[in-house]
C-alpha cells in the first residue's frame, strides 16, 4: 500500500477536464461530440505572437528565464496596467508564472496559513476551493443566485468575514457566470475591506479583455485598498494562447518576493519562448482581441436566444467571459428509462450520453441546479448543441 499524502487525498478533481476526458472517448468511438465543457478559446493565436515565437527560437532565447520573467515582458505588463486600467506598477511588482492557475497558487501559498479562511463567492471556479485546500487554509463560500446575476453584495461580504478570513477571491468577468462586477459593485465591496485592514483581494481578471460592457473594472482601482489587492492575469484567453501557459500577478512588491521566492523553489522561470511571445501580445496591435470579441458576443446572443426558447430554463445575460450559467433545476428529479436526473451532474452526463453535448454540472461550481455551457465553438456549433439539448431535455418525463 503507498497512502498518498492527506493533501493530496483532501483534493478533488477538475469536473471541467474529467467531462471533456469523457467527450474525447465518446469521439474515439466516432460519436459527433460537441464539446462546451472546456474554457478555451477556439481560435488560433494571432499570426503576429507566433511570429515573435519564431525569432525568439531563432535568436536563441532557448535558455533558463529569469524566475519572476524577463525585465521587457515585466515592463510590457506595466504598461498594460497604465494604459488599460490606470494602475502605476512596477516592474518589481510582477511575476510572470507558467499560466494563471500558477500564478494563483503561487498568490495562496505565500499568503494562507494553516486555519485562515478565504472567502470565495460561489458559483466559483473549481481550482479556487482546491488551492486553498493545498494551503491548510479553509474555504468560506458565500453563495448569490441568478436572482442577484450571481454576484455577492456588500453586505454578504460584511456577514462573511471572521477574525480568520485572510483574504477574499474576486473573479470578474466571471468563470463560471460570466458575470461582471460593476464599478459601483467594486466600489461598495471595496468600502468594506477597507474596514479590514488584514484582508488581502486576489483579483482573476483573466477574462479581462472579454467583456461586453466597456470598460474592464478592477478593484485595485480603489485607493483604499489597492496596496492589498493582487491582480491575476494572463494571455491565455485574450489572446487565444492557453497553450502558451503565461500568467501573472501584479501584486505588493513583498508578496511579488514571496511568490518569487516560492515559484524559484518549484518550477523556476516561464517558458522563455512562450514569454516573448507574451511581450508581443502586449506591444502589438490589439486589433486580435477586438476580433475575437466582437465573435464572442455574437456568439453569446445566439445562444442565450436559443437557451431561452427550452421551457423551465432559467437563463441571464452574461456580461463577459464565454460561459452561459442555465439554472436547471426543474429538470432534476426526472427520468428517461430507468435513468433518474437527481443533479446537475447526472444532467450534464445525460445530455452528453443521450445529447452528445459536453456541459458542466454546477455542482462542480458550487452551484447544485445550475449546468454551464462554454460558447467559445462555432455559431453552427452552438445552434447544433442548443437543439440537441432541447430534444434530450424533451425526452426526460
Amino acid at each position: 500500500m503507498n497512502p498518498l499524502s492527506a493533501r493530496l487525498q483532501s483534493l478533488s478533481p477538475s469536473e471541467t477536464f474529467a467531462m471533456a476526458q469523457k467527450s474525447n472517448e465518446l469521439k474515439a468511438q466516432g460519436i459527433d461530440v460537441i464539446n462546451m465543457s472546456v474554457g478555451e478559446p477556439d481560435f488560433s493565436t494571432p499570426d503576429h505572437i507566433k511570429e515573435a515565437a519564431k525569432k525568439a527560437i531563432d535568436n536563441n532565447f532557448s535558455f533558463y528565464s529569469p524566475v519572476p520573467g524577463f525585465p521587457e515582458l515585466r515592463k510590457a505588463i506595466c504598461a498594460k496596467l497604465k494604459n488599460e486600467n490606470n494602475l502605476d506598477v512596477d516592474p518589481t511588482q510582477i511575476v510572470v508564472s507558467s499560466g494563471a492557475k500558477q500564478s494563483l497558487c503561487n498568490v495562496i501559498l505565500s499568503i494562507v496559513d494553516k486555519g485562515e479562511e478565504v472567502i470565495i463567492p460561489a458559483p466559483y471556479w473549481v481550482s479556487y476551493p482546491e488551492m486553498v485546500k493545498i494551503a491548510e487554509g479553509k474555504p468560506v463560500f458565500v453563495y448569490a443566485g441568478i436572482e442577484q446575476d450571481f454576484k455577492i453584495t456588500a453586505e454578504q461580504l460584511e456577514k462573511s468575514i471572521t477574525p480568520k478570513t485572510r483574504a477574499l477571491i474576486l473573479c470578474s468577468p466571471s468563470n463560471p457566470t460570466g458575470s461582471v462586477y460593476t464599478r459601483d459593485e467594486l466600489k461598495s465591496l471595496a468600502a468594506v475591506l477597507a474596514k479590514h485592514p488584514g484582508i488581502y483581494v486576489i483579483s482573476d481578471e483573466i477574462y479581462e479583455h472579454i467583456n461586453y460592457v466597456g470598460r474592464h473594472e478592477s478593484i485595485a482601482q480603489f485607493e483604499e485598498v489597492r496596496e492589498r489587492v493582487i491582480v491575476v492575469n494572463g494571455v491565455s484567453k485574450g489572446y487565444a494562447m492557453t497553450g502558451w501557459r503565461i500568467g501573472w500577478i501584479a501584486a505588493p512588491k513583498w508578496i511579488a518576493s514571496a511568490c518569487g521566492l516560492l515559484q524559484g523553489q518549484y518550477t523556476s522561470g516561464a517558458s522563455s519562448i512562450s514569454q516573448k511571445a507574451a511581450e508581443a501580445a502586449y506591444t502589438g496591435n490589439q486589433d486580435c482581441v477586438e476580433e475575437m470579441r466582437v465573435a464572442f458576443e455574437r456568439r453569446k446572443n445566439l445562444i442565450t436566444k436559443l437557451l431561452k426558447e427550452i421551457p423551465a430554463l432559467k437563463v441571464n445575460d452574461p456580461k463577459g467571459a464565454f460561459y452561459v450559467f442555465v439554472e436547471c433545476s426543474s429538470y432534476l428529479g426526472k427520468q428517461f428509462d430507468e435513468k433518474r436526473i437527481d443533479t446537475a451532474t447526472d444532467l450534464a452526463m445525460y445530455l452528453l450520453e443521450q445529447g452528445h453535448v459536453a456541459c458542466v454540472g454546477g455542482d462542480a461550481f458550487g452551484a447544485p441546479g445550475h449546468i454551464r455551457f462554454s460558447y467559445a465553438t462555432s455559431d453552427e456549433n452552438i445552434e447544433k448543441a442548443v437543439s440537441r439539448v432541447k430534444g434530450a431535455l424533451e425526452k426526460l418525463r
